[in-house]
């Protein structure tokens, strides 16, 4: 008997929300049935608005697509959506049929089981915290909500134009992925002079880009103003910036932009 083989496509990494493109690695595994899932945990949500459907062309190709309602749709943790195109693979391999299980309604089919789908026989009830997400906001608002998201993540993406930052990963939805770029930094004294911005631009290691961007993102959360992750990408410390609130507007972004050419400039002092 064959065994199954498995190619998971990620739309939105975990570090730096990339996307792997379903079509063309559907084109490759069809002629080898290999099944695909699509993990979309993070960037799934954004795909209800038409502008974000590029990212899962080719999703007709996919056996199964999930995404964490609890990441980026508004609902408390946690939550996970799970959708597969044949849900007699699933049951066949993980349905548990003992006596004490059995009653007419499974047996008649008229019920669904959902232990079948799953290792466990029992869960929490999520869909309730899902269903008032989805009563409570409707499909426009939700839309709405995500592309203000996107918008607040481009403008702090201005961080890039003042030739101090580079963007380490593309954006596509509402995280910035950045770091102070190495030929920014300066160990002299005349190294740092961001009033003037006339920062000489020589080439430093990467151990001190590093450990540049890891005690400047130390110090932004220590500042209690301000809280962002990180993550390391081909052995580059990179900060994280991502919007995700519902509350947030424009001016909070814009506001924290300020505070962080602030906390830049300490940082910067501070190492020389």
């Amino acid at each position: 008997e064959l065994i199954p083989f498995l190619l998971c496509v990620t739309i939105g990494t975990k570090s730096t929300t990339i996307v792997d493109l379903i079509r063309s690695l559907s084109e490759v595994t069809k002629d080898y049935g290999i099944l695909i899932h699509v993990d979309a945990a993070y960037a799934g949500s954004a795909c209800i608005g038409p502008e974000y459907r590029l990212f899962i062309d080719g999703i007709e190709n996919v056996n199964s697509f999930s995404l964490n309602a609890y990441k980026w749709f508004f609902t408390t943790l946690d939550c996970c959506y799970l959708w597969v195109k044949d849900p007699g693979a699933l049951t066949k391999s993980l349905s548990t049929r003992v006596e004490l299980l059995t009653n007419n309604a499974s047996d008649l089919k008229q019920v669904v089981d959902y232990k079948d789908c799953q290792i466990t026989l029992n869960k929490r009830f999520r869909s309730m915290k899902l269903w008032l997400v989805l009563r409570s906001n409707v499909v426009c608002n939700l839309r709405n909500f995500l592309r203000s998201h996107a918008k607040m993540a481009k403008i702090f993406q201005l961080v890039e134009n003042n030739n101090m930052f580079e963007v380490v990963a593309p954006r596509n939805f509402a995280m910035v992925c950045f770091r102070v770029f190495p030929t920014a930094l300066e160990k002299e004294i005349n190294g740092c002079n961001i009033e003037s911005g006339n920062i000489e631009s020589k080439l430093v290691d990467q151990e001190y880009a590093n450990d540049f961007n890891q005690n400047l993102f130390e110090t932004v959360n220590e500042s209690g103003k301000v809280f962002m992750t990180h993550t390391i990408v081909e052995g580059i410390y990179v900060i994280r910036f991502v919007v995700g609130a519902t509350l947030t507007e424009d001016k909070h972004v814009i506001s924290r932009l300020g505070k962080w050419r602030k906390i830049w400039l300490m940082t910067c002092l501070a190492t020389i």
